[in-house]
């Protein structure tokens, strides 16, 4: 169908192998643009298992692709197929490119893993850049510590990829709050591509159904998330700990404990929680946004899609940053303690019962992030919009042959292939 008669298509990927970050960002991306534009169709691509737990707006559906599972040693595996890894990843990467084949998106948008889980997304770059499309690598404010970001871009390859495969890059953050590629090795072409949106900010779901005992709810109260809840068990036990210690903190709380955490960690919680009258707990809401509109404070350990939640709502939060596998949560928590957004413990020092009591019971006396001008802190979406925009105004371009591969990810690996310049590739197509 000629490009002038059929509507505009955007392609969004994200691996999703753990949490609900990268799920939540594009389906915020995927929103905007719908809500943006009605013409425009979004399809997502998504490891995740709770993907079709969320509210889209009309316009948007998304491909469910089997799932992964990070183990503590860093190898992945199948979630739930008992087919082994290398089967599950080539399941995933053929579902990538043929959906991609069969829907030829306007734009493709890659969410955080510029080669996909172990390069599966490479095909489906291969063949979009062969057909002109526009290629989007989009990243959160901050990826890793740089030292240890550079030895693993250096073992995926990722530098050939951004700099021949990739039109631009695009940073859902401020260079005041962090520069995601600062220390890296990288040419200055893929620094020319790289633009600052400004955070995404986020808003009420269209529905709001909150369980029945959290609406009955009248008395301010501190809503606790570990955001999935995979590696949230020491936050919810410090906090827990901190009643304990002292039962006259002022303000009650709702522990929203994420879809991942461990059943019997969850189970163990809502005994020592049921103690107490001003405690309410709920594995998982697709709406943890009403309850953070509601609530007076916030303690969360301050994963990308919180943090962006409490500028959004302008909360008073204390963040307890992980600082393993990834100092990204610290990075970011210690960045936004310094310009007064946030307050931090550090949970690398202790988890003293009376330290978080202490702090929950200054919360309300925080100041709010608005108090803080930082000019574009939430300019993300409107900044996103511009930026599809700009790449839809051009004629989706059919296929066109290529003479050799742009990237070669050969038996599942990160191999480099002999990429030619990036500008000459595109001026044959």
């Amino acid at each position: 169908m000629p490009a002038s008669n059929r509507s505009k298509r955007v392609l969004l990927y994200s691996h999703d192998s753990y949490g609900l970050g990268h799920v939540s960002r594009c389906r915020t991306i995927a929103n905007a643009i719908v809500e943006a534009d009605s013409s425009i169709s979004v399809l997502i691509i998504s490891g995740s298992p709770v993907i079709g737990s969320y509210e889209f707006r009309s316009g948007i559906d998304f491909v469910r692709i089997p799932g992964m599972v990070k183990q503590i040693t860093g190898e992945y595996d199948a979630a739930n197929l008992r087919v082994g890894v290398e089967h599950t990843l080539e399941i995933r990467t053929r579902i990538i490119r043929d959906t991609a084949d069969i829907y030829r998106p306007d734009l493709f948008i890659v969410d955080k893993e510029p080669l996909g889980l172990r390069g599966e997304v490479v095909p489906a770059l291969q063949l979009l850049k062969k057909c002109g499309t526009p290629l989007v690598f989009g990243l959160r404010d901050v990826i890793d510590d740089p030292a240890q970001l550079a030895v693993e871009w250096q073992r995926k390859n990722v530098v050939p990829a951004l700099r021949d495969l990739y039109d631009e890059i695009w940073a859902y953050g401020l260079p005041q709050v962090n520069k995601p590629l600062a220390g890296l090795d990288l040419p200055p072409s893929v620094r020319h591509k790289t633009v600052y949106t400004g955070y995404l900010r986020r808003g009420l779901p269209l529905h709001v159904d909150l369980p029945h005992e959290i609406e009955e709810l009248q008395d301010p109260f501190i809503l606790v998330t570990p955001g999935g809840g995979g590696d949230g068990e020491d936050l919810v036990d410090w906090v827990l700990s901190a009643y304990e210690t002292d039962p006259h903190i002022p303000y009650g709380a709702v522990i929203a404990f994420g879809p991942f955490m461990a059943a019997t960690a969850r189970e163990a919680f809502k005994e020592r929680a049921a103690k107490f009258a001003n405690i309410r707990t709920l594995t998982f809401t697709n709406n943890l946004g009403a309850l953070m509109h509601r609530a007076a404070g916030v303690v969360a350990m301050g994963g990308y899609n919180t943090f962006c939640e409490i500028l959004s709502f302008d909360k008073r939060a204390i963040i307890v940053p992980r600082t393993r596998p990834r100092l990204e949560q610290f990075i970011r928590a210690r960045a936004a303690r310094n310009l007064g957004l946030i307050e931090m413990l550090d949970a690398e020092r202790g988890r003293d019962p009376h330290v978080m009591a202490t702090a929950l019971r200054q919360l309300p006396q925080q100041g709010l992030p608005s108090d803080v001008i930082v000019p574009g802190l939430l300019d993300g979406l409107g900044n996103v919009w511009r930026l599809v925009s700009k790449q839809l105004a051009h004629p989706h371009r059919g296929p066109a042959p290529i003479e050799r591969p742009l990237f070669d990810v050969a038996g599942g690996s990160e191999a480099p292939a002999v990429v030619p310049d990036g500008a000459a590739a595109r001026a044959k197509l």
